[in-house]
């Protein structure tokens, strides 16, 4: 069982309260309350006071504290850095939508996985994330906002499928009818190739929308922005992907972020063709958000237009990712990178 009780499912919870020596009906209650963010258990209105005295001594809530928060002046999108309870900082960003509020949220502090295009792998991984630091992300930034969430992204720092189990605890939990009870069909769980982990969650049929940042047609281009290629190389990773369509029936969304130069031609795009015939799949081409320790430049409009046009002239649906946030330190990772500076600095 999970020590945090906020990482507790229901059935954990009730088991948690006969040992004390409470009624089932209270399990719902506890289970309710921590899913609609409250800060503490004197929040916990219909509890008898001693019972959240003994919940406060044995089982004290971790609340994340905002320190910083930057809303766009252009879409209204809103990012979040929050401080967890041991002092590490992670990311969080709202964004509006026709339809809906999504929350995009972090699986772990750091990460391991090197892309070179991406600011959140620059320090390396410090630890996963927890289950309940997963699901405050997204509590609380609906209590801050006061917006409701209606869709969540697995796709801030970290490599979600790197934290597996905590992962679909989470998922688990988020789902949940007496919780935030969001669909897994609201759900977009991102990887960057990690095949075991492809496999592995491919088993659990769940009915989320699975990404992959795919980012480049071959391996030699792959390999020199993606370490993970190394590993698990397009052919391997391609293979996982119709895998997981034949276990789960789930179209595939491949992730594109698009490199001036690198990764835009149109080559690149017929061999992209090629190579997934026959795989059901959307390709979600991304105007690349500029990285300052990154010498790697976004696409020009023309380049994306021509890329796109090829893609579904030859059969594969591809939209291009609206830029929400650029004027607010949009790429993943750069809000934590500068606030750990400014500390360092400081000390």
């Amino acid at each position: 069982m999970n020590e945090n009780i906020q990482s507790m499912t229901q059935g954990e919870i009730s088991q948690l309260l006969k040992a004390l020596g409470q009624p089932a009906f209270r399990s719902k209650q506890v289970y309710t309350w921590l899913h609609k963010g409250v800060r503490s258990y004197g929040e916990m209105t219909n509890l008898p006071k001693a019972l959240r005295d003994v919940l406060e001594e044995k089982y004290p809530l971790h609340i994340p504290k905002v320190v910083r928060k930057q809303e766009s002046a252009k879409d209204g999108t809103i990012k979040y850095l929050w401080e967890l309870s041991d002092g590490n900082c992670v990311e969080t960003v709202l964004m509006r939508y026709h339809y809906g509020n999504s929350v995009c949220i972090s699986t772990e502090v750091g990460c391991r996985m090197g892309c070179a295009f991406c600011a959140s792998t620059l320090g390396g991984l410090v630890r996963p994330l927890e289950p309940y630091e997963m699901l405050n992300q997204v509590l609380f930034t609906q209590v801050d906002s006061g917006l409701p969430i209606s869709h969540i992204v697995l796709m801030g720092i970290g490599e979600p499928l790197d934290n597996f189990d905590n992962v679909m605890r989470f998922l688990e939990l988020v789902n949940s009818e007496d919780g935030m009870n969001i669909s897994m069909r609201h759900i977009s769980l991102s990887t960057c190739g990690l095949v075991p982990g492809i496999d592995r969650l491919a088993e659990k049929k769940l009915q989320l929308t699975l990404s992959v940042s795919l980012h480049a047609p071959t391996d030699e281009i792959r390999n020199t922005i993606m370490p993970v290629n190394k590993a698990y190389p397009t052919e391997q990773l391609l293979a996982a992907c119709r895998r997981y369509y034949e276990k789960t029936g789930r179209r595939i969304s491949f992730e594109y972020a698009m490199i001036n130069g690198v990764n835009d031609t149109p080559e690149a795009a017929k061999t992209l063709l090629k190579r997934l015939k026959g795989l059901p799949a959307h390709m979600n081409l991304i105007p690349l958000n500029h990285v300052e320790e990154s010498p790697l430049k976004p696409s020009t409009r023309q380049a994306v237009q021509t890329f796109q046009k090829l893609l579904e002239d030859g059969g594969i649906p591809a939209t291009v990712r609206r830029t929400l946030g650029s004027d607010i330190d949009a790429s993943c990772g750069q809000l934590r990178r500068k606030y750990t500076q400014q500390q360092s600095q400081k000390e």
